[in-house]
């Protein structure tokens, strides 16, 4: 059993989603599960028209219009029989949609967020499992939500790992052991699940890699392959770094690290999973898929060979001070932390002293905005906006010359013996 991920950009239109095809006609043989993204920038559109639902912008039906038009010309490419069964189930899809947001914007907005972000899987694995039934495959479309059971953490969903298991194994072994001819496909969503009552959650921001974990955990895959526009893990984005070199094997341990400090290559909770049952993960390109890419397994010995540079931007700088005498102790530490912990916020970085605590986290007003009002309540809050975190694995003096030679303001820095990380704010 082989797991494949492809991501938003490998099914963005007809041609991509005809290269997916290309791709997995050199693996009719073996037994796979394909784990399919939003088409595009779908999950980013529907983020678009849930703001509009929550602040009753009347602006929120061309947006929604815009998704549904989107999705229609690709099927249109696609399947030039404008009767094909596509066009009816993808109308059933879009008018249920469409009738959730025709109600108030009630029970809180992560639990709304869960509940419309989720049609861009939807939506995208529909079109694709029609397209290669059509070329042939022997496919079937799976519902996650039926798969993957969670709690109800809205946009952070907890997967209940021995229930999950159960259902994934009572619906895809039960399959494989009728030994078809060719070996059945079976497509299903990235990022959703659902709870026990059959609500939708999602797993977390580019959550597919997890799905697709989850599934190659369960199922004992030999390997998973996450498809994307590079061709495998580079030491730092092409966005924000000239010069980028392949990293063609690296550790799970060493994937842990760079994910957990931002590389936006991989979802953070992909690895573990894997490397509870040494199962490798490739990352290879669907541009060009004869290429090797790169490949996480257990060895260590060329973690050191480059160093990774990580860029996140768009970062706030907190200080949290006491508002009577007391120091940050521990209870204090535990206080604020069970408070970021409740509003669902990440810290990237933390440094105390005996009189303030600082963290870097991601921007989003609406939860910054709750979690100050939860802070001032006890404490003193000081914060910077418009900044970076700058991450430098295995580092020396070069290295940090070399990402701070714009010259950029260090507001906090941290350094252990393989990592080196800054809080900069730009010079404009």
């Amino acid at each position: 059993m082989k797991v494949f991920k492809f991501g938003g950009a490998s099914v963005k239109d007809a041609d991509a989603v005809r290269n997916v095809a290309l791709i997995l006609k050199n693996y009719q043989h073996d037994d796979l599960v394909i784990i399919v993204s939003a088409m595009g920038k779908t999950t980013n559109a529907l983020e678009k028209v849930l703001s509009d639902w929550f602040s009753q912008d009347e602006m929120k039906q061309q947006h929604l219009e815009e998704i549904f038009e989107y999705h229609l010309n690709i099927m249109h490419e696609l399947f030039h029989d404008g009767q094909h069964p596509v066009f009816f189930k993808s109308g059933l899809l879009f008018g249920e949609l469409e009738g959730h947001l025709s109600s108030s914007a009630t029970l809180g907005y992560d639990y709304q967020y869960d509940q419309v972000v989720s049609f861009g899987e939807l939506l995208s694995t529909l079109i694709v499992s029609e397209f290669l039934a059509a070329e042939g495959f022997n496919c079937r479309l799976l519902d996650a939500r039926e798969l993957i059971r969670t709690d109800d953490t809205w946009r952070e969903g907890k997967v209940d790992w021995e229930i999950t298991s159960q259902l994934i194994k009572n619906q895809l072994q039960k399959t494989s052991e009728k030994d078809t001819q060719p070996p059945l496909m079976s497509v299903t969503q990235g990022f959703i699940g659902a709870t026990e009552q059959g609500h939708t959650t999602t797993l977390g921001r580019e959550g597919s890699d997890y799905t697709a974990a989850i599934f190659s955990y369960v199922l004992n895959a030999s390997e998973m392959t996450v498809w994307k526009d590079v061709p495998g893990i580079l030491n730092a984005d092409p966005k924000y770094f000239d010069d980028t070199v392949l990293i063609k094997d690296i550790s799970y341990r060493e994937a842990i690290e760079l994910t957990y400090y931002g590389a936006s290559v991989i979802h953070p909770k992909t690895i573990k999973p894997l490397q509870n049952k040494n199962i490798p993960l490739f990352i290879k390109s669907f541009i060009d898929s004869t290429k090797t890419g790169t490949v996480i397994q257990q060895g260590t010995i060329n973690d050191h060979l480059i160093p990774s540079f990580i860029f996140k931007v768009n970062q706030v700088l907190i200080s949290i001070s006491p508002r009577d005498f007391s120091f940050i102790d521990e209870q204090n530490l535990s206080d604020i932390l069970a408070i970021f912990a409740s509003r669902n916020i990440h810290i990237h970085l933390m440094q105390n002293s005996a009189l303030s605590f600082s963290v870097c986290v991601d921007y989003n007003e609406r939860r910054l905005n709750e979690l100050f009002q939860l802070l001032e309540k006890d404490f003193r809050v000081l914060f910077n906006t418009g900044l970076e975190l700058i991450t430098i694995r295995h580092y020396d003096q070069a290295t940090i010359d070399r990402v701070m030679a714009d010259g950029k303001e260090i507001l906090l820095e941290m350094r252990s013996r393989i990592t080196a990380q800054f809080v900069v704010k730009p010079i404009l």
